[in-house]
């Protein structure tokens, strides 16, 4: 395994699990679905041709992973009902652009 894949995988799954254990103890399980739900954000992978090509940047590639979409997720930070998922999804263009660094 690589270290690359490695740092990738952990900042979508164990990161995410550590933020809703510290932030959110109540409710962790509810946090933490909500940041896994936030991968579905990956569909747009599928509107490429070829759908994965392994050296790609997916940051201002894919619709759901563009500079537009990253502004949106970034606003959404300021409202209540939208901050876990906008957090989430930041993380999730964050992981991305790790890799297009990496």
């Amino acid at each position: 395994m690589t270290l690359k894949i490695l740092i990738h995988y952990s900042l979508h799954f164990l990161v995410p699990l550590f933020i809703a254990l510290f932030f959110y103890r109540k409710k962790w399980r509810f946090v933490y679905l909500i940041f896994l739900a936030s991968m579905l954000v990956d569909l747009d992978h599928l509107l490429a041709t070829p759908i994965f090509e392994e050296f790609r940047c997916s940051i201002n590639f894919h619709p759901l992973h563009s500079y537009i979409a990253i502004a949106f997720y970034f606003l959404g930070t300021f409202f209540k009902k939208t901050r876990i998922l906008a957090f989430a999804l930041l993380l999730h263009m964050f992981a991305d652009y790790l890799d297009c660094l990496l």
